[in-house]
């Protein structure tokens, strides 16, 4: 059993190092560029995974983007829209789900691996527990960015309805749809407002107008309501429409949603911890019936 055990560490570990010293993991300038250039095209602040991070994750991520771009492999728009929303980077994603991958895989075998050598398991058992592991480790990645992507889109629609609020009242004092939004966007410090400063600010040295880079944002982070904010910018600055108070209406209507969907979530909450009083409950019966029933049972 030993020895089976040292000939797999000795595979494994001789795959691994042909897989890190392959040409098809290295980043090359060509593609290089042409990631900066997909970024540029996006409207993506562009940024050099090199100097993003050195840590050891990013590396592995790096490798596996380019493994992937090379043979034309994308992730879902899904999971690219999450990514968006919390500012991360395709490496930094895939580098963190493949070590949850390792690290879920690599688990039952140490935690068995004393019984293993007492003859008490089967190593079929921790192999079969390994890819269980390893599915179980990037799933449960993927459910975590999805559920903090939720909760930052959340925040986000908030800043976007006090950012539509300002909008409209920087139009209202007789400035243009650029002035507005560089003014509407400056007056905070939170992400969500920094957010969409560097995007106003990359339009302008990317020569785009605002209300486009602020539409595409919307895209990559499927916010419904910037992309209509973006609409409604191109109708005034095309067609001169006043859209002032329709603005305001929208912020409105924004933040009737947001308190609706805050207090049916605290609902929800408030069933859950209902349900959980009536476990406690009903537990609690059970222990103080028990002692009657087994005394009639005759147990």
């Amino acid at each position: 059993m030993t020895l089976i055990l040292l000939c797999g560490a000795v595979a494994g570990a001789g795959v691994w190092l042909l897989l890190s010293r392959s040409p098809a993991f290295g980043a090359t300038a060509a593609s290089e560029l042409a990631r900066l250039d997909t970024q540029r095209r996006r409207g993506v602040r562009p940024s050099l995974v090199a100097a993003e991070d050195d840590s050891r994750s990013l590396r592995f991520g790096t490798r596996v983007a380019s493994y992937l771009n090379a043979r034309g492999i994308e992730l879902p728009a899904g999971i690219r829209s999450d990514l968006s929303v919390l500012n991360r980077s395709v490496e930094s994603h895939l580098g963190s789900t493949l070590i949850a991958g390792i690290v879920g895989a690599f688990a039952p075998a140490i935690a068995l691996a004393p019984l293993m050598f007492i003859g008490a398991v089967s190593p079929v058992l921790p192999l079969w527990l390994a890819i269980l592991g390893a599915l179980l480790g990037m799933v449960v990645g993927q459910l975590q960015l999805h559920s903090e992507a939720v909760d930052r889109r959340r925040d986000f629609r908030h800043v976007v309805s006090a950012f539509l609020d300002l909008v409209s009242m920087n139009l209202a004092g007789g400035r243009g749809v650029p002035e507005a939004l560089t003014a509407a966007a400056g007056v905070s410090q939170g992400w969500g407002m920094v957010r969409l400063r560097e995007t106003i600010e990359n339009a302008r040295l990317q020569g785009v107008t605002p209300w486009a880079a602020l539409g595409r944002l919307g895209d990559e982070m499927k916010v419904e309501e910037l992309r209509d904010l973006a609409a409604a910018l191109a109708l005034v600055a095309e067609d001169g429409a006043k859209v002032r108070d329709s603005l305001t209406a929208r912020a409105s209507s924004m933040r009737q949603r947001e308190l609706a969907d805050s207090e049916s979530r605290a609902q929800e909450r408030s069933q859950s911890m209902l349900v959980a009083q009536l476990l406690l409950a009903s537990g609690f019966l059970v222990f103080l019936i028990y002692p009657a029933l087994s005394g009639i049972a005759g147990l």
